[in-house]
């Protein structure tokens, strides 16, 4: 048997944990709209009017979240 090249588990440190916690809401807001993006392509007898709405409404969350978040980046960059 040859020995595994893997290293061993690292935790993440604070400031990683943190960037973590702040992109949480832009990952929760993508999974919400590939959710939606699934229904849309597999639903057996079309998507309805509200699974267009649902795909809608979790694309501009998407977007809202991601401006949210390069907002706090670049307040974070310009108090450092």
């Amino acid at each position: 048997m040859t020995e595994s090249n893997h290293s061993p588990e690292v935790e993440p440190n604070a400031a990683e944990l943190s960037e973590i916690e702040q992109e949480l809401p832009l990952i929760e807001a993508e999974v919400l709209l590939l959710d939606a993006q699934i229904v849309v392509l597999t639903s057996d007898a079309g998507p309805t009017e509200l699974d267009w709405q649902r795909l809608r409404r979790a694309q501009r969350r998407v977007l809202r979240e991601a401006r949210a978040l390069l907002a706090v980046r670049s307040a974070d960059g310009r108090a450092a």
